[in-house]
């Protein structure tokens, strides 16, 4: 079968269930899809994403299986230690992390890193802790007004996360701090986290201030060929939207589009779909994760799904007849389950085409990596070390 347009969306968080790595993380019973139905008692109605087979996948209370579905559907496991976004996304582009990422969430930062930090950067920091960065500004924003001292956090991530006053201190000074921290912590393991996040806001006192934007990551890169670098090598289009360019550290992408909401995201999805690209198509919509499982808001997980199950039919309605539409997700994070973190739990894969016949139920996935081999077998460049092309079983 010869494609050449895929498209690929990344529910941020959408987990299907847990499975037997899930224990060894504290996850064992998590399931964030059948969570949020039945915490918001199954008064949330996908019928879109119903229609394609996500709900013969595990139990969406309000929403049946189906018995012919529109795409074909399974759940893969991931095979890399960890659950946080760089090892979810590019485990589905064919890298194994078999170390997970430095994180901070119980101590806050060495006392060291963040004296260095001040040193070169020429700015004050406060805070120091695991917070959401919603909160955080609250607790916090109107002291830094006052002595311009910026703030530096984390979260269960391995993230280290610079909230900073956009008019204050102006894009690029902010952009410059979180680049030298960037630099610091790739230089020592022990710093080594994942993202550098800025995390620009505007306001003037606590009631009123609101993260921007401007929103940058200074990713670690890949630590392995992706399929989107052989795209590239072979003269493909890799067009990303959201966070993908940043989750890459730019490897492998052609062009990058920002994207300032999951809503904003998917629209601009549909819009590129209408385009004559000859490649992959790859978005991110982070918003299920970062508004709703992080904050344990099942209502707020099931809404932001039923929108994007609104949108849905104007993508497949632009799709070409021999496009490949792949919906997944890249961990878990169940909004019903204790504290703030990802939960590590298989993920749904559906993949949609108008030229598929009879669409079923696909083998259970060994690794998230299955998915790119099956994109690079469709667009015959190099496979991933891992992952094993099921493109044949798509008739």
């Amino acid at each position: 079968m010869e494609n050449k347009r895929v498209i690929v969306v990344v529910i941020d968080s959408l987990g299907v269930g847990s499975y037997e790595d899930s224990k060894d993380y504290g996850d064992d019973g998590t399931n964030t899809l059948s969570h949020i139905f039945s915490a918001t008692e199954g008064k949330y109605k996908i019928p879109n994403l119903q229609k394609m087979g996500l709900c013969n996948l595990t139990e969406v209370m309000g929403n049946d299986p189906v018995d012919n579905p529109t795409a074909y559907y399974g759940k893969f496991k991931e095979l890399s230690v960890g659950k946080d976004t760089m090892t979810g996304h590019w485990e589905i582009m064919g890298v194994h992390t078999t170390k997970p990422a430095v994180t901070f969430t119980d101590t806050g930062f060495p006392q060291e890193l963040i004296d260095e930090l001040e040193k070169r950067t020429g700015h004050k920091f406060i805070g120091n802790y695991s917070a959401s960065g919603t909160e955080i500004i609250k607790d916090l924003g109107e002291r830094q007004l006052e002595t311009k001292e910026m703030i530096i956090y984390t979260s269960a991530d391995s993230v280290l996360q610079i909230a900073a006053h956009e008019e204050l201190y102006g894009i690029d000074e902010i952009y410059r701090v979180c680049s030298i921290a960037r630099e610091m912590c790739s230089s020592r393991p022990d710093w080594m986290v994942g993202r550098i996040i800025a995390r620009p806001f505007v306001g003037t006192n606590k009631d009123n201030f609101t993260r921007t934007a401007n929103r940058h990551d200074y990713a670690l890169s890949p630590s392995d060929i992706t399929v989107l670098d052989n795209m590239k090598k072979k003269g493909y289009g890799v067009i990303s939207i959201g966070k993908i360019n940043d989750i890459f550290n730019t490897m492998g992408i052609t062009r990058a589009i920002k994207s300032e909401s999951s809503e904003i995201g998917m629209k601009q999805t549909i819009d590129y779909a209408k385009e004559n690209f000859n490649g992959i198509l790859f978005t991110n919509l982070v918003d299920f994760d970062a508004k709703w499982g992080h904050r344990r808001n099942p209502e707020g997980y099931a809404k932001e799904l039923v929108t994007f199950d609104n949108l849905l039919p104007q993508l497949l309605d632009n799709m070409r007849d021999d496009d490949v539409l792949y919906i997944t997700a890249d961990h878990g994070n169940d909004p019903t389950w204790t504290g703030s973190d990802h939960t590590k739990e298989m993920i749904p894969v559906l993949v949609y085409s108008k030229s598929f016949k009879e669409p079923k139920e696909l083998r259970m996935g060994d690794t998230f990596a299955d998915i790119g081999a099956t994109i690079a077998e469709q667009f015959n460049v190099e496979k991933p070390k891992i992952g094993t092309s099921f493109l044949s079983d798509l008739k």
